[in-house]
């Protein structure tokens, strides 16, 4: 997998891409170029564009193999389909979280089958929420893939505006990806253990239902709980009941108050087991705070040391430890 960080770009890999800023322009807005976000109706006029590549993320946690029975049924034209536990997750080990990294070479052979190349703008979405879409946009971008952006309000925004879909298998003409892998994305179990008393300091937001948090509920992990030091910011915030996203000003005031107004704070997310933490990331690059790290083993990763603390009760809002369950 590559253990030594790379540099953040390659302009090698990047030639010929048609980055973010170029996009935001061609949408006649004054988006940054940390616009990631794309509505359905920009999305629709890209999807027979040979440089766009339309990525089906849906996926159930409770039913594995519910994303690609939806994706057969019905998906936007033009798009491939990228299973969060086959492709965008490897093997789950005794000492890892529900979902740990993919093996580099294998997600790099997937991208390039479905013809994913290093000179195609990828727009990911779900069901809705992008939830799982963060996910992949999250992965493309730790292969240090730049070009990528997630359909707002998912495939039921699509629908919803009435725009077309089919339900044939897309066969692109297959690619490769080369990677240029970012390392420095991520936050480790091991550095977290080892200072564990210095969390709190280091802005760890959690993802997760502020239940699961407090471990006044766990539908999913043996343990209940949340890392010590760490504070609740439940993706869901960011999201109308449509399932679409929150307006920029809205999410920025959010992210603020727990982050400060200084936007090159160093901070890092997670959530249960690395993946709605992506939610988190997209909207802090959206609102011009400098890009989080990923703590990939997240939540059910955590807990799989005996003797790592765990925290629970009223401190959840703010991420102070007020009891131990271990």
């Amino acid at each position: 997998m590559g253990d030594s960080p790379r540099s953040r770009y390659c302009p090698r890999l990047l030639r010929g891409v048609q980055g973010p800023a170029t996009v935001a322009i061609e949408q006649g807005t004054a988006m940054t170029d940390k616009h990631i976000l794309l509505v359905a109706q920009v999305v629709h006029e890209r999807v027979q564009n040979q440089g766009w590549v339309v990525a089906d993320c849906r996926f159930d946690l409770t039913d594995p193999a519910a994303g690609r029975r939806s994706y057969r049924q019905n998906h936007i034209p033009g798009a491939v389909f990228l299973d969060l536990d086959e492709d965008l997750a490897g093997p789950v080990a005794p000492d890892t979280g529900r979902h740990p990294l993919p093996d580099v070479e294998s997600i790099a052979a997937t991208l390039g089958a479905l013809g994913i190349g290093n000179s195609s703008n990828v727009v990911v979405y779900d069901q809705d929420n992008g939830a799982t879409a963060a996910r992949a946009w999250w992965i493309l971008r730790w292969l240090g893939h730049e070009s990528v952006f997630l359909l707002d309000g998912g495939l039921s925004r699509w629908q919803e505006l009435g725009l077309p879909l089919e339900s044939t298998e897309v066969n692109r003409i297959p690619t490769h990806f080369d990677v240029c892998l970012q390392a420095d994305r991520i936050l480790s179990t091991t550095e977290l253990e080892h200072n564990v008393g210095e969390i709190h300091r280091q802005k760890l937001l959690d993802a997760r239902d502020r239940r699961r948090f407090r471990g006044e509920w766990e539908p999913i992990d043996p343990v209940a709980g949340h890392v010590p030091g760490s504070i609740c910011l439940p993706f869901t915030d960011f999201l109308r009941e449509d399932g679409t996203w929150l307006p920029l000003n809205e999410r920025r005031a959010l992210l603020e108050k727990v982050l400060g107004p200084d936007k090159d704070v160093e901070w890092s997310v997670m959530c249960g087991s690395g993946v709605t933490a992506c939610h988190l990331a997209i909207s802090g690059l959206e609102a011009g705070y400098k890009e989080p790290r990923l703590y990939v083993g997240s939540w059910s990763e955590w807990i799989r040391g005996p003797n790592r603390p765990i925290g629970a009760g009223a401190g959840a809002q703010t991420g102070q430890q007020t009891a131990d369950l271990k």
